[in-house]
């Protein structure tokens, strides 16, 4: 994949991202003053380098001696895994090397909106990014009930960057938890102990004013 590309290189099981930009032209207070959520996309799709800043601001690695990353994470135990899904395909996001690596070629899109209660937004945004949790990483260290908990804590702080990183893009996004889980888990080839959390989808604004159901 290349900064002039339009999409990702699905010929290629592994996919060298764009360098994350570290110095934004919005301020976090004007970002945080203009993220809505948004339902509904434009026909456009978010630039190979915008998707390799979501990444980034996902679980970038920010700090490389200890591997720390963008959001908070209970003892660094990072149990969030992040799943880019495309129209051409599904891949996962490793944050060491700033990399994605794919997972399965075609278009999921249908399947997981039909795993979300048929919500559009879901099908229809060109881009869906997909917090999933391996519990077990944090239980290990805090047993299952604080695991589940910090597992959520985390998803929700990862989320926040995506959203907010969204609007400083000039994209919007929303976040959907109602689905299926077994089902998007299904859909995404994901391994056992893997549990999907949060559904992102992201894209560019329609011109049209979100409805009274924007938050």
């Amino acid at each position: 994949m290349s900064n002039t590309s339009s999409q990702l290189d699905v010929e290629r099981e592994e996919i060298d991202l764009p360098l994350p930009e570290l110095r934004g032209s919005l301020p976090l207070a004007e970002a945080l003053a203009h993220r809505r959520s948004r339902r509904e996309f434009a026909a456009g799709r978010p630039t190979p380098a915008q998707v390799a800043q979501l990444c980034w601001a996902a679980q970038g690695i920010t700090e490389g001696e200890q591997g720390l990353r963008t959001a908070p994470s209970a003892g660094a135990t990072y149990p969030i895994a992040l799943f880019v899904v495309e129209p051409d395909g599904v891949y996962r996001y490793e944050p060491s090397g700033h990399r994605l690596r794919r997972l399965l070629t075609g278009d999921v899109r249908a399947r997981l909106q039909a795993a979300a209660e048929d919500q559009p937004c879901v099908g229809e945004a060109r881009l869906c990014l997909v917090l999933a949790v391996e519990v077990g990483i944090v239980a290990a260290r805090y047993g299952r009930r604080r695991g589940w908990r910090y597992g959520l804590l985390e998803a929700g702080h990862v989320a926040q960057n995506v959203l907010l990183q969204a609007t400083a893009l000039g994209l919007a996004g929303v976040p959907v938890g109602a689905f299926e889980d077994r089902q998007v888990a299904h859909d995404l080839g994901l391994r056992p102990g893997l549990h999907p959390v949060y559904l992102l989808p992201i894209g560019v604004p329609s011109a049209r004013v979100p409805r009274g159901g924007a938050s």
